[in-house]
């Protein structure tokens, strides 16, 4: 079996899709694949904040309905230090703008269904995939579909959305590739627990015993986190334990009280921050978590993904409708303009707001330092807000 395509994708997740639908917009046809099934893309729970502009695409692309109807929608956040707590009012910072919390995986139970409807193709469970000839004009993907049967997409352009330990960017010889990265000695305990809301909005927290975070899913659903060793055991973090450091790290002197609740979810994630500068090898490109790598302290790595392939996009339909390749030659360059003022945004708010044991004292005093000069200066709070909401997108 063989298909012929304008553009093949590897990767269902926030990249791949929305570059899918983009395309489609365009009048460009494309397909998606993906190693995982359906259910299992729609089900990996995972937090998400989207910048201002990304919900303005969605609604402008149609995608957007049960997002402003579930979403929750944050007008500032909430930052402590020690028994320091300060609103920070994004809003009001930003001239009238603000984020919206809608979990990943809703976002794209949303995009996969709304891709389906509009005909678009998407192979579920497929295995073997990879690139071929992609320093060629005839670039090729192969793979296997669910049942076992060999296919191939025969393509114009190809594209990695396919995640750090995907195909695409293994694609690219090592000896090409430009890679930057840095691990931190610290982890998320995250969890999900059926209990009340217990703040408004999402509140940061910097505790001597180490970070805490608190966001709500749902008026009955809460995510919280705390730092921890990205080397231990989720068995030595019973329940009682978790929500003993929870109220350590989150509540202050005053009379607000963290609501408890039955944890149904708890796992531990390293943080690291990667780039990897070459997004193009002939007509392989790459976006999202193929390309780069944040710690969700910023809430920027489904951004970044929608801004890798809206560039991305705009430069396929130039190339396939105009024959014109500027903006694909250019494409790395525009992309990565955004991708390390996230990258820098992600590493400030992570450093700033987490107990670092590899760091001095001098180095502990400085980061409360931080937090206390931006608790003082509406300066300092309007830089952070302004790349919280996203920054004005440069295409």
């Amino acid at each position: 079996m063989s298909q012929r395509i304008p553009v093949g994708i590897v990767g269902c997740g926030p990249a791949g899709l929305f570059l899918a639908h983009l395309l489609h917009r365009a009048g460009i046809e494309s397909v998606i694949l993906e190693n995982r099934s359906r259910e299992a893309v729609e089900g990996t729970i995972r937090a998400g904040v989207l910048e201002h502009w990304v919900t303005e695409l969605m609604r402008e692309m149609g995608l957007g309905e049960r997002m402003a109807r579930e979403g929750h929608f944050h007008t500032g956040i909430t930052l402590q230090y020690g028994p320091n707590r300060f609103h920070l009012d994004m809003e009001e910072l930003t001239g009238g703008k603000r984020v919206t919390v809608y979990p990943q995986h809703e976002v794209l139970i949303d995009l996969i269904g709304a891709r389906l409807a509009d005909g678009g193709t998407i192979h579920f469970g497929v295995s073997e995939t990879a690139f071929h000839d992609v320093d060629t004009d005839t670039p090729r993907i192969t793979f296997r579909h669910a049942d076992g049967t060999p296919d191939e997409l025969r393509c114009d352009y190809v594209v990695g959305a396919d995640g750090f330990h995907g195909p695409g960017r293994q694609a690219i010889p090592a000896a090409d590739r430009r890679e930057y990265s840095k691990t931190y000695p610290f982890g998320w305990l995250g969890i999900l627990a059926r209990a009340p809301t217990s703040w408004h909005e999402l509140i940061y927290a910097r505790h001597e015993d180490g970070f805490a975070l608190l966001s709500t899913r749902s008026p009955e659903i809460q995510r919280l986190y705390i730092q921890c060793d990205p080397r231990d055991d989720i068995a030595n973090w019973p329940d009682e334990r978790i929500w003993a450091a929870l109220h350590r790290r989150l509540e202050t002197a005053g009379d607000w009280r963290l609501a408890e609740g039955a944890i149904f979810q708890k796992g531990i994630i390293p943080l690291r921050s990667f780039v990897c500068e070459t997004m193009r090898h002939g007509r392989l490109f790459l976006a999202g978590d193929a390309a780069h790598i944040v710690p969700p302290t910023g809430a920027k790595g489904l951004n970044l993904a929608v801004a890798d392939v809206l560039v991305l996009s705009r430069a396929l339909e130039e190339a396939i409708r105009r024959n014109r390749t500027d903006g694909l030659d250019s494409y790395a360059a525009t992309a990565l303009r955004r991708i390390w003022k996230a990258e820098r945004f992600s590493w400030m708010m992570t450093t700033m707001l987490h107990r670092d044991d590899t760091e001095t004292a001098f180095e502990h005093r400085i980061r409360m330092a931080d937090l206390d000069f931006l608790a003082g200066s509406r300066n300092a709070q309007a830089a952070l807000a302004e790349n919280y909401v996203g920054l004005p997108f440069e295409a």
